[in-house]
């Protein structure tokens, strides 16, 4: 293994050992830059990618990848503050809809069980939910975000609601769809995950956030995945920074006049004949307040609000989606059966219409498609989050990738370095996976 400490200047050479492998590092001259941990020679341009990312954003990141079954990345560099606190081994971040992804597989493992069928009603498994215009909705529609339930906005009178799960549930059981269930594809920003976390505790009779921990993480031995954080872990939180820019705007009226543009804006364009619909961004992503809550406080990371708040290292996402990427099993644990593994990765059918995100993201069942520098694997599927987390899983690469950060914007799915990081990833994946097919696993000393 090679691990390095790039706080001083010095030269290192190393070696990693694996599979009956040894392979010479060259020798690396490290500056100042923060950055530490594990990285396989033949992935070299995930260190380097990470690495001036780092160099250019503020606060700090944590990326991990998978490859084959083996961990060929464990990187975590910059700083977990804005007082200059080292990003250490353990941190974690808040990772926005990168929870998402979480979620879904939890409740991928019950439908696995029997105890969750896709093409249920959810009124099925939570009665009172089946009011308003709800009788008919199915679980299906709503991981594939068709239920037409993202509008929290018009369901809550604060943002800080988020934090009272039951006030949230009764919001959704009296709240009508904003469009018919099935007709249109709007993202379900915020709502998602009340009703999937809903739809597991019906089933269970148990509380979410301790079967993320019961089903995923302790089965994995995974140290760093908490939807609902107990207060001995949240020390080891990153606290978010956002640009100065950001800041000032959410204290102005701007963020109120841009919403009332999109409205009119969606009415022109509908007046004319064009299917859109902008003023549903701020429907499912704005709730009121939003500019000024904390999703990264003590206080919200001890609820569980399974879209938006999960609090994680890129080491336990990765080890996560390495287990997807293996047919739902990994090192000896399996979770899900490669046949309803196969059912929730499955492309659904598209309305044709698109709400709050006005792009096809390749819907699975709660995951989405991934897009990197270096393309969109057909077969990949994950989930990016606000501000530029997000983790994801590639069967046919045998391949899993996650990254944290605690710093910068992007769109609500992820930014530029996600899909950097993915990208270099996916290449050094690829080119690996050829040469182990040209020199074959049984190849003794390679010198690079």
């Amino acid at each position: 293994m090679f691990c390095y400490e790039a706080m001083s200047n010095c030269y290192e050479l190393a070696v990693w050992v694996t599979r009956g492998h040894a392979v010479t590092l060259k020798l690396i001259h490290k500056r100042t830059l923060h950055l530490d941990g594990l990285v396989h020679p033949d992935f070299g341009a995930v260190e380097s990618t990470l690495r001036k990312q780092l160099g250019s954003h503020p606060g700090g990141a944590s990326v991990c990848v998978y490859h084959r079954g083996e961990c060929v990345v464990d990187l975590w560099g910059g700083y977990k503050d804005d007082k200059g606190t080292l990003w250490t081994q353990d941190t974690m971040a808040p990772s926005f809809s990168t929870t998402k992804g979480v979620a879904v597989t939890l409740l991928h493992i019950y439908a696995d069980r029997g105890m969750i069928d896709y093409d249920a009603r959810v009124a099925d498994y939570w009665p009172e939910f089946g009011q308003a215009g709800k009788e008919a909705i199915t679980v299906r529609q709503v991981l594939s975000h068709q239920s037409g339930l993202y509008h929290i906005r018009q369901m809550v009178d604060h943002v800080d609601r988020l934090l009272d799960w039951k006030y949230m549930i009764r919001a959704i059981e009296e709240t009508a769809p904003v469009h018919p269930p099935g007709t249109r594809t709007g993202y379900h920003g915020l709502t998602f995950g009340f009703l999937v976390g809903e739809i597991i505790q019906r089933v269970t009779g148990k509380k979410f956030s301790q079967l993320v921990q019961k089903e995923i993480a302790k089965p994995l031995k995974l140290d760093g995945l908490f939807i609902g954080t107990p207060e001995r872990e949240i020390a080891r939180a990153a606290k978010l920074i956002f640009p100065a820019a950001t800041q000032r705007l959410v204290q102005t009226s701007l963020g109120s006049k841009l919403e009332i543009g999109a409205s009119r804006l969606s009415q022109l364009l509908q007046f004319l004949g064009v299917d859109s619909d902008f003023a549903s961004i701020f429907d499912a992503l704005a709730p009121r307040g939003v500019g000024d809550f904390d999703f990264g406080s003590p206080e919200s990371l001890r609820v569980a609000i399974p879209a938006a708040n999960g609090l994680f290292t890129a080491r336990s996402l990765a080890k996560m989606y390495a287990l997807l990427a293996n047919g739902g099993e990994f090192e000896g644990v399996r979770l899900l059966s490669e046949q309803s593994l196969k059912l929730a990765t499955t492309l659904q059918k598209p309305t044709g219409k698109l709400s709050v995100i006005p792009f096809d993201m390749r819907w699975r069942l709660g995951y989405h498609g991934v897009a990197t520098t270096r393309g969109f694997p057909r077969q990949a599927f994950g989930h990016f989050g606000f501000g530029g987390s997000g983790a994801w899983a590639d069967p046919s690469q045998e391949l899993s990738v996650a990254l944290i950060v605690n710093s910068g914007m992007g769109s609500p799915f992820g930014d530029l370095r996600t899909a950097s990081i993915s990208g270099a990833a996916l290449a050094a994946a690829k080119a690996r996976s050829r040469s182990m097919r040209l020199l074959g696993e049984t190849t003794g000393l390679v010198t690079i």
